[in-house]
């Protein structure tokens, strides 16, 4: 078990095996290095259309994780969240990755697993909607997520649209892949 340092709550990432493998992946792609300004402006989407102030496009390696895809609109605060780089211990879409399917949070607090997390304390990040990316031969890259520094009731809607959220940008993703190959 490891414990946050500055918080003392216990962290519970999980082991992610498939990291070296998507790491691979990511650079064939040319992904998770730098921003992508298509894939900002996907996140402003994503965010436009959940009515979320935050969303990012997050490509998730062994040590951390990269928001390509970056978008925090005009009414949210002004506290430097996100980053474009995170540990991958911080935030909830390493889970997302790991476990290969969405994860809802509607309030990070009522989850012991999650509520310790350093975003919580150091972001105030109080709401989470994440879906996998997965890729055409199964690698799950990253997520399409938006968070909201509120308790968010996402609903069964919600999640439906960030898992349609996220297997269009997985088409993105290979359309780009086609016309490089």
């Amino acid at each position: 078990m490891t414990y946050y340092e500055s918080t003392g709550h216990l962290l519970l990432t999980p082991v992610d095996r498939e990291a070296p493998a998507r790491v691979v992946r990511l650079r064939e792609l040319g992904l998770g290095q730098r921003p992508d300004p298509e894939l900002d402006l996907f996140a402003r989407r994503a965010a436009q259309t959940l009515a979320a102030p935050y969303a990012g496009v997050n490509f998730i390696g062994e040590e951390r994780q990269f928001f390509a895809g970056l978008h925090h609109g005009p009414d949210a605060p002004a506290s430097g969240y996100p980053a474009r780089t995170l540990p991958r211990d911080h935030g909830y879409c390493p889970h997302v990755v790991v476990r290969r399917r969405a994860l809802v949070l509607e309030d990070v607090r009522d989850f012991a697993r999650f509520a310790g997390n350093a975003v919580v304390d150091e972001s105030g990040v109080r709401s989470y909607l994440g879906a996998p990316l997965t890729d055409r031969r199964g690698i799950v890259l990253g997520t399409v997520c938006v968070v909201d520094g509120v308790p968010r009731k996402w609903g069964t809607q919600g999640l439906a649209t960030a898992k349609e959220l996220a297997a269009e940008l997985v088409a993105l993703l290979h359309e780009r892949e086609d016309r490089q190959g």
